[in-house]
């Protein structure tokens, strides 16, 4: 026997064998269907009786094995059914002819056999005769429902072939002469042996025992079976006959097995239902106290086989316990391979063993016997012998849980499909064979199963069976399975490949996708396994993936007023009704994308590979709304690193988008990477809102474009900037063109501007424009366009510094003791080379110093759906000035003036540039300054009415503030009024500067430049005088003339502008001479007598009103003579009090100039 049965276990020993056979021509397909109709007769209950008879069905079975019936009843033939078809009745006897060749096969031990024939009906073929019982015949294979009944009547008749023959051998008579059984290669042993020998009787008795066994394990009779096995046993043992001994202690061990495991070891497919003849304790498998029969030598016959077991029967108390049945199983291997041409034996033992210890859970002793299955020599077998098995030690090896160790055998089966000896290598059964090995070697097919976890199993043999299952795949023509298999090497084992691994797989893979390209379908292979997509996601490897929200200028804004969703708005801090809401969108970005806008996300990506790596194709998979992808290709230096990379795309509707990954196409692989299979990414959310569409604006300027970004603000910030260089004072018109590049017409255009520097204090308004020029220009068309003019105005603080102060009083300019008839203008000496220079010390030079005014002009635009759901955008334009002084305005003092309503206004003022500049002023004479000259203007001013002005300051910062007043301090309330005054006084002045060179022209101001002092005295008193001689009013050198003798008539007026009464005040008249040459004369009671007192009385004057006194005088000599009017200095008086609480500039009168002249002789003097 050299063909093993694999398939073979324990219970197999109680089933008798029958081998269905075709005869003739009989299709393949309805063969088998008949085939499995016959098999589903499996087992049969005998009538009368609680025995089961088990058959076991073979479709082929070589004749050689059949000899070997005698040494394991299992493996004889007793039955063959025969399944023929016969078109006419003609064929019939060629028929039945061959029907009797097959039945001299195995007619040495058939019991009996049966023929069915398809297509002729019954007794059409042999008229004459009584039908044949064996026969029986049927119209077709679709009309023959009675084969299960025919052949549960066949194996009827086998039972009672079997019982009759157990009979036979348990009641032979025939005292000494019992035959010997012997195996095929024993018989040559055996000739010339004293037949007539104790031991030769005793090895005769041995294996009839043991057959008798056999028979009784057949026919259902189990608790016999085991005393007979007993029984062999002893007797065999003690003549040294060791194969029989072998198969004695196997027959043992299945009858034990049998009754242990009465659902069958063989698995699912192979299970059995439970015998109804068994006792009820049959189902314990593990009997701890189980004993091996003891057998009384006296119940043997003379012939050593006894009638009557009963009494055997009874002292059997158990069968073998389940750890005795392991050690039977090794004994009896071990008696096998005492014979060489015992080997198929051996090795089924050994299968049989293996299935019982994988029901006992014994992995480890399951291995041994396997161990040894492997190194049994069955001398030379065929390839298809081998494939066998090694395929059987695989599924043996996975039944006890060695996976690995299954999946080596059955990579072995797979290599040997494919040997060199085949002629036509099966390489799709090798392909077959490889895919079931994945499991043991820890591999799937599924590249999900590598994303998550550490490595599982040896990544050297992984690939080296990745690379056969490539080779495999394309030796079967199939190129595509071929890309995937290698897709799926490079994407789980990159991490194990040398660079030179790396750079021969990328190449192989390049060459076979250059013939079939590498997609994301599902493979689907012939037996209905499927290969998912493999997508490259470590090539190249993703590190972060990050959202970007548009620029600046292309950013959607919600309105204040229409921020929020109304619907899930609640008065509650929490609610339970609105709990659902939130936390909803937690990958939600709080920024907006916006509909036919051109959106980024930026991946932070880098190169595993030792070479360049080239990505094609790549682009964003999105879903949630209509999104154009605009693909991308680049290439990654070898070991890059993290290297950004912004993919781009347009969404073409609004509504919620989810970015759910990426596709790329590398070494001709398209993979769609999935965020959520990226373990190692870094994400700050995937969901954005798409808002409707809104309308893009374009903007370009008269001036040229810097670089410079205001501070503390970003160039994102600020779409574009523009630079600008001026002279303090200077003003600049800037032309804005804003062109419509989007599709949306731009419905509203709102202008705004804001102050980025805060260092210094601009004077006025530094950006200005007219909203009216283009609003009338909206709405805007797409490529339609706006311009607008925009004045940039850059006027800060005229005011010289410090230093330079002190350096032009060392010059020794002052404003005392000029004359009031001078021209009230001085030119200052020319700086010397050989003095010291303002410009060139460090120390002074902060006056040339350039100052920085920068800007922001933001243009708020919307349009189109997006603007009627209330989102707009912002455009900004940086308007950066560097600013160079024009002039200073080193010093500024008064002169009184002729008039006490006017004054003169001194300026010293400072040319710092490298040009000659011209100053104007109104009403006045310009005044040439050279580089570095100073020299000092005049300027007769009427005094200014500050006295409301204060409260009306007040009064507009109230209305800017709602109510509230800015002025946090009265140190502030005084700078805020003093620069009221100061832009009151220089509206006045009209200050102007041009530098002819360059044809700049500017406008000066005296704001900031003006102290305290210098305000007050260019204010109005409140209480104003007037003073008339006769009527007419004395000032501004006004000369009263008179003549000595008349009366001269005096009126003082007071005019109260203030906001409280002044009085009563008490005003003294005191004439007096100047002589020109610093003596004035007092003593004139001679010369000017009063007309009345010449003190005059001003009762209480209420606010804005006015009081009137009068008086006379008379001069008695001809003369200059001036009148000066003053307050009586009497502390004790109430009016001196009411003057001492005001200031001592309200009671300034002016000076009066009385000339008096002789008159006219009388005519009759």
């Amino acid at each position: 026997m050299s063909v093993p049965d694999y398939l073979q276990c324990a219970e197999d020993h109680q089933t008798v064998l029958v081998v269905v056979q075709p005869v003739g021509i009989v299709p393949e397909d309805q063969f088998f269907r008949i085939y499995k109709r016959i098999a589903s007769v499996n087992q049969l209950s005998v009538r009368d009786s609680q025995r089961l008879l088990f058959i076991r069905y073979r479709h082929h079975y070589l004749p050689e094995n059949n000899e070997w019936g005698d040494f394991q009843t299992h493996r004889k033939v007793v039955g063959l059914v025969a399944v023929s078809t016969c078109g006419s009745a003609q064929d019939w006897p060629a028929t039945a002819q061959r029907f009797h060749g097959h039945k001299e096969v195995y007619g040495s031990t058939l019991y009996d056999s049966r023929l069915l024939v398809f297509g002729l009906q019954g007794g059409a073929a042999e008229p004459q005769q009584p039908p044949r019982t064996d026969v029986a015949f049927y119209p077709g294979f679709d009309d023959c429902p009675d084969v299960e009944r025919r052949i549960e009547d066949f194996v009827e008749s086998l039972f009672i072939v079997l019982e009759s023959k157990r009979l036979d051998r348990a009641t032979d008579k025939s005292g000494d002469k019992i035959p010997l059984l012997c195996v095929p290669f024993e018989k040559k042993d055996f000739v010339g042996l004293d037949t007539d020998s104790r031991h030769y009787k005793k090895r005769c008795q041995g294996r009839m025992r043991k057959h008798v066994g056999d028979l009784c394990l057949q026919a259902g009779m189990l608790q016999d079976a085991l005393v007979h096995y007993h029984m062999a046993v002893e007797l065999l043992r003690g003549v040294n006959d060791f194969l029989w001994l072998g198969a004695a202690l196997e027959g043992l061990c299945s009858a034990s097995v049998i009754f242990h495991y009465p659902g069958g070891t063989a698995g699912k497919t192979g299970g059995r239902k439970p015998s109804i003849s068994q006792p009820p304790d049959a189902g314990k498998r593990h009997r701890p106290g189980a004993q091996e029969v003891l057998i009384d030598p006296g119940a043997l016959t003379a012939n050593g086989i006894s009638a009557d077991t009963s009494t055997e029967i009874g002292r059997a108390k158990n069968c073998l316990s389940p750890e005795d049945i392991i050690d039977k199983y090794k004994e009896a291997i071990s008696y096998y391979g005492k014979y060489k041409n015992a080997g198929v034996i051996e090795l089924e033992a050994c299968v049989k063993a293996v299935r019982v210890l994988a029901i006992q859970k014994r992995a480890r002793e399951a291995s041994e016997f396997l161990q040894n299955a492997v190194y049994i020599n069955l001398g030379q077998l065929s390839e298809e012998e081998k494939i066998q098995r090694y395929s059987i030690l695989s599924e043996l090896y996975e039944l006890i849980g060695f996976l690995r160790k299954s999946a080596f055998f059955k990579r072995v089966a797979a290599m040997q499909c494919v040997a060199p000896t085949i002629p036509e290598p099966g390489w799709r059964a090798c392909y077959k064979l490889l895919l079931e090995t994945l499991p043991g070697y820890s591999l799937s097919l599924d590249p999900h199963d590598f994303s998550t976890g550490s490595h599982r199993g040896w990544a050297a043999v992984q690939m080296r069976l990745l690379h056969e299952l490539v080779y495999a795949s394309r030796r079967m023509g199939n190129p595509g399975l071929s890309v995937r298999h290698l897709s799926f090497l490079l994407q789980t084992m990159l991490d194990f490949l040398s660079d030179q691994e790396k750079k021969e797989v990328t190449q192989s893979l390049e060459n076979y996708t250059s013939k079939c390209p590498g997609g994301m379908e599902i493979i689907t292979l012939p037996d209905g396994l499927k290969l998912p997509p493999v997508p490259f996601t470590k090539l190249p490897i993703v590190r972060s993936v990050k959202l970007l929200n548009l620029p600046v200028s292309l950013r959607p804004h919600k309105l204040k007023g229409l921020q929020g969703n109304v619907s899930t708005a609640s008065p509650f801090i929490y609610s339970p009704i609105i709990l659902h809401t939130r936390g909803g969108d937690k990958d939600k970005i709080d920024f907006q994308w916006v509909q036919g806008d051109v959106c980024e996300v930026q991946l932070m990506v880098y190169n595993p590979m030792p070479f360049e790596l080239r990505v094609e194709n790549m682009g964003l998979l999105t879903s949630g709304v209509e999104f154009e992808s605009l693909p991308a290709g680049l290439s990654l230096p070898a070991e890059s690193g993290l290297y950004p990379v912004t993919l781009v795309g347009v969404p073409r509707t609004a509504g919620t988008i989810t970015v759910n990954g990426y596709h790329t196409s590398v070494f001709g692989v398209t993979s769609d990477c999935l965020l959520e299979s990226l373990p190692g990414v870094k994400t700050g959310g995937c969901l954005v809102e798409v808002i409707p569409s809104l309308p893009r604006l374009q903007l370009s300027t008269s001036l040229p474009r810097s670089a410079h970004v205001p501070q503390p603000m970003s160039k994102e910030e600020v779409s574009s900037s523009v630079s600008i260089q001026l002279f303090n004072g200077e003003t600049q018109q800037l032309q804005i063109t804003l062109e419509n590049i989007g599709s949306e017409d731009i419905e509203t255009l709102e202008l705004s501007s804001k102050m980025v520097t805060t260092k210094e204090k601009v004077l006025g308004q530094f950006l200005v424009w007219d909203p009216a020029q283009f609003r009338s220009q909206l709405p805007v068309r797409p490529g339609g366009s706006v311009s607008l003019s925009v004045s940039i105005r850059a006027q800060l603080d005229f005011s010289g510094q410090e230093n330079l102060l002190q350096d032009l009083n060392d010059d020794g300019i002052s404003i005392t003791g000029l004359p009031i008839s001078s021209p009230l203008r001085q030119v200052l000496k020319p700086v010397r080379s050989d003095s010291k220079t303002l410009v060139g010390d460090p120390a002074k030079n902060e006056y040339s110093h350039v100052k920085t005014l920068e800007a922001v002009l933001n243009f708020r635009y919307s349009g189109g759906p997006g603007g009627s759901e209330g989102f707009y955008r912002e455009l900004g334009l940086g308007v950066h000035v560097d600013l160079e002084p024009s002039l200073f305005f080193t010093r500024v003092s008064t002169l009184p003036a002729t008039s006490t309503r006017q004054c003169h206004l001194l300026l010293d003022i400072f040319n710092p540039t490298e040009h000659e500049l011209t100053v104007r002023a109104k009403n006045n004479q310009d005044l040439v300054l050279h580089a570095s000259e100073c020299q000092r203007m005049a300027i007769q001013v009427d005094k200014f009415d500050f006295e409301s002005l204060p409260d009306q300051v007040q009064v507009q910062d109230q209305d800017q503030n709602q109510n509230q007043n800015r002025f946090s301090s009265p140190r502030q309330q005084e700078e805020e009024r003093q620069l009221a005054q100061g832009c009151r006084i220089n509206g006045k002045l009209g200050l102007g500067w041009t530098i002819p060179s360059l044809r700049r022209q500017g406008s000066a101001s005296v704001e900031g430049v003006l102290n305290k002092l210098v305000l007050e005295q260019l204010q109005l008193a409140p209480l104003q005088w007037d003073v008339l001689v006769n009527g007419q009013p004395c000032d501004c050198d006004v000369v009263a003339d008179c003549v000595v003798g008349d009366a001269v008539t005096l009126e003082v007026k007071l005019t109260n502008r203030s906001r409280s009464p002044v009085g009563p005040l008490a005003l003294t008249v005191v004439p007096y001479q100047d002589y020109q040459n610093g003596v004035q004369n007092h003593d004139l009671d001679r010369a000017v007598t009063f007309i009345g007192s010449s003190t005059f009385y001003i009762h209480a004057v209420d606010s804005g009103r006015s009081s009137v006194c009068e008086g006379a005088l008379l001069f008695l000599y001809a003369g200059d003579f001036y009148l000066n009017i003053k307050f009586q200095d009497d502390r004790n008086d109430r009016s001196d009090r009411s003057r001492r609480e005001l200031p001592l500039a309200w009671f300034t009168l002016p000076s009066v100039h009385v000339r008096a002249r002789e008159g006219p002789l009388q005519a009759g003097a």
